[in-house]
């Protein structure tokens, strides 16, 4: 297993790395981050930006450093904060160039590289003697590197992004959670070689599951191996506004629920400063679990962590069985395009109400007597571990009877509602969990339209039911070719009215056509002013002027919705 209890809260425990003052793993809390999406070269305004995300609580902030320029000009920004007073940590974003690497470890706290991207690989097969010849040449690129870090006291991030996997990772494990992993692990073992222990991972995808289950799968791997080190939890383009808070929490909630990560950064396409609340929100809301009180449970055997898998149960009254998982709304609403499959107190089927305690030996031998849904519900200061062990009971004992997840909160404010129901129930279904879910609030603040909204964004990030368009946009970096956020919106309100959709806004080339590979259409910035249109994998129009590639690119869905 991955963790020592799927049920009960403990941070994992891993070695401590010193980025410049700070401390990050072991016993250090969970530290929050952020990346600048200024120009790195221009220096001014990248110092502002740095200022404006420390002042909001971030603790490490990332610059992309394309070349030798950026490498310079991250170091002229260090200085210049320093010179400020501000002394929070800087991080230089490397990729495809290994010198880059080597400049800017002489420069700043943290440097990141990406192991798909590090040395260029070829396409096609590889023999054994292929891959023992590119081993060597990753390993005579990373030497002088790890040197300058030692010398300069830097940390290394091996970053590992889903969609962007070197073509020898692909042709043996494919673009797969099993193959993120073992890229890292790779890099990992090069390090330990070269006796160098100042190290962060991370492992990350758009698609929550995907991310998920790379993640538990290095950290069993790191294991099985006596490796502890620190990692950096993340979704990629998570997107902006609703759908980025509850993707960001439903992934990386779904780790730190498993006492897994030691920094986050959740990566909205917002100004940086944005994503530092949220992710602050998040990881107050799952650390404050620490001691609570033991629960009891027994793992299932048959329960796969690292594979996706959903509880096989009975259908009854439309609930269970191959049914999507439903969304029941507490009360009657004035609902719009988002109608909730059953109203309590209106068309809902006959529910039994349990909480973990109350599903005893007797109770589980009526249930299988007489299968019926179950209302699950739960007060435990863990509610995840708790309905986790519910869930593992149940399959424990075979008793496959479908079961709907309640939670209950008092948010005022709908960010923290966004936040703590994503995170709990996304947990979840994640773990194939829940036939469908039952979310209330009790304040009035928040309206029973808003909170079906939720429920239904919760169940679409865990991937287990979509109901709308989706929208994977990257949180833009100096990297980015047009204006983010503004594109992102305009598109957004184009597509509106269309259901079971995936377009990606990617604002440059470096994760775009990887990250965006089980999109159904791609917008990705191809250079200053100019855009690439993508059909699934395949670029359709290249280098078209920027002003024109919305239109070309609604155009271009429009014509094949008719088709």
């Amino acid at each position: 297993m991955y963790v020592d209890s799927l049920f009960n809260y403990e941070r994992r425990r891993t070695r401590a790395v010193r980025i410049g003052y700070l401390e990050l793993g072991a016993d250090a809390p969970v530290r929050i981050q952020s990346m600048a999406n200024t120009d790195t070269n221009d220096v001014e305004q990248s110092v502002a930006q740095a200022e404006r995300v420390a002042a909001v609580g971030g603790e490490l902030v990332r610059f992309t450093t394309q070349g030798v320029r950026e490498a310079q000009s991250i170091g002229l920004i260090h200085s210049a904060l320093r010179a400020g007073g501000c002394q929070v940590p800087l991080v230089a974003d490397v990729h495809f160039n290994p010198h880059v690497a080597e400049a800017a470890a002489a420069v700043v706290e943290k440097v990141r590289i990406n192991p798909g991207n590090f040395v260029a690989g070829k396409q096609g097969d590889y023999s054994a003697a292929d891959e023992a010849a590119e081993l060597e040449k990753i390993r005579a690129k990373l030497r002088p590197l790890l040197d300058i870090c030692k010398q300069h006291h830097t940390v290394l991030r091996i970053g590992v992004n889903h969609g962007s996997l070197s073509p020898r990772i692909m042709n043996k494990y494919g673009d797969t959670p099993e193959g993120l992993a073992a890229s890292c692990m790779e890099f990992l073992r090069l390090c330990e070689a070269e006796h160098f222990h100042d190290i962060v991972l991370s492992v990350k995808a758009s698609n929550t599951l995907v991310m998920v289950q790379a993640v538990r799968r290095l950290v069993a791997d790191m294991a099985q191996a006596d490796m502890h080190y620190p990692l950096h939890l993340g979704v990629t383009e998570a997107g902006a506004g609703e759908d980025g808070r509850i993707k960001s929490a439903v992934g990386i909630g779904a780790l730190l629920a498993d006492g897994i990560g030691d920094t986050v950064r959740v990566s909205l396409s917002e100004a940086p400063e944005a994503e530092i609340p949220v992710a602050r929100k998040l990881v107050d809301y799952i650390t404050r679990r620490a001691k609570h009180e033991p629960i009891d449970g027994q793992a299932a055997p048959d329960f796969n962590p690292f594979v996706y898998a959903r509880r096989q149960t009975y259908a009854i009254d439309g609930v269970g069985g191959d049914a999507v998982p439903v969304v029941v709304a507490p009360q009657q609403g004035t609902f719009a395009d988002l109608q909730p499959d059953f109203v309590q107190g209106t068309n809902a089927p006959a529910m039994c109400r349990l909480t973990y305690a109350e599903l005893t030996d007797d109770r589980l031998q009526a249930l299988k007597a007489h299968p019926q849904i179950v209302l699950l519900h739960s007060e435990h200061a863990n509610p995840v571990g708790e309905m986790r062990a519910f869930f593992h009971r149940l399959m424990l004992h075979d008793c496959r009877v479908p079961v709907v997840i309640e939670r209950t909160y008092a948010e005022s404010d709908i960010e923290d509602l966004q936040i703590k129901a994503a995170a709990d129930l996304g947990a979840l279904l994640i773990d194939g969990f829940g036939d469908g879910i039952l979310l209330r609030n009790s304040n009035e603040q928040i309206s029973v339209e808003e909170v079906n909204s939720l429920a239904f964004g919760i169940l679409q990030a865990a991937r287990r039911r979509v109901s709308r368009t989706e929208y994977i946009s990257c949180p833009g970096c100096g990297r980015t070719m047009f204006d983010l956020q503004k594109t992102v919106a305009e598109i957004k309100t184009a597509t509106a009215h269309l259901t079971h959709l995936k377009i990606a806004v990617m604002g440059c080339i470096v994760n775009g056509p990887g990250e965006m590979a089980d999109a159904d259409y791609g917008y990705v910035g191809a250079g200053r002013g100019r855009v690439s249109l993508y059909r699934r994998k395949v670029c359709v129009e290249k280098n078209i002027p920027a002003d024109e590639a919305v239109e070309r690119l609604l155009a271009l869905i429009a014509s094949e919705q008719q088709s």
